[in-house]
């Protein structure tokens, strides 16, 4: 209904890069997940051909006791439901991107993002192996894929992919890459091995 005197709003459209390829012809979804403060909203916004959603809240002391902040007192955002981000490997295929929350509390929400998902990327910290553990055994329960990268923080230790291998009890078959989440090409390439590994596991399946 018109009412004198008022203008006519006009919302703003897509942005051309949000928008999908017209030649797009198959979609993957793919789950970043890890622990606290690993990288995983970092990889997605690196890597993300569109404007990443998140839903970071800035943490408060109503946080203290119930989120682990050790060895990230730096950090003052927590994701509280996902990130989500897009890429196009190829003039067909689009991989859309699920990044996790990190913090214990909110890993009811892991099921539904998993649900669908083709494969995974394991986001690890090497000051925090441990947390890696619980991230592993979900995807794995879940059924779903996935490699292992490891987010090369400044001053964190440094260990060779047999080490890593070893202390993470994973198969020889699942890769480890070294990465850098805040470069879109180290990010992308981190991808490209996950999207090698499903391709061979069904190959080898058939």
């Amino acid at each position: 209904m018109d009412f004198n005197g008022s203008e006519t709003e006009t919302l703003p459209g897509p942005r051309s890069e949000d928008i999908l390829p017209e030649t797009a012809t198959s979609a993957v979804k793919i789950v970043i997940v890890g622990g606290f403060g690993v990288g995983k909203t970092t990889m997605v916004g690196s890597v993300s051909e569109i404007r990443p959603l998140t839903t970071e809240e800035t943490m408060t002391q109503a946080s203290i006791g119930v989120d682990s902040l050790r060895r990230s007192t730096n950090k003052t955002d927590t994701t509280v439901a996902m990130d989500f981000g897009r890429i196009s490997v190829s003039e067909q295929m689009v991989l859309y991107l699920f990044g996790t929350p990190g913090q214990e509390r909110f890993w009811f929400l892991w099921n539904g993002l998993f649900e669908g998902a083709l494969g995974g990327v394991v986001l690890v910290d090497t000051r925090r192996l441990e947390s890696s553990f619980d991230v592993m055994g979900r995807l794995e329960e879940s059924g779903v894929p996935f490699v292992v990268a490891v987010n090369c923080f400044p001053g964190a230790p440094e260990y060779t992919a047999e080490t890593l291998r070893a202390a993470l009890d994973l198969p020889a078959a699942v890769p480890i890459i070294m990465c850098d989440a805040r470069k879109r090409r180290s990010s992308r390439d981190v991808l490209l091995t996950l999207m090698r590994y499903l391709y061979a596991m069904a190959g080898a399946a058939h």
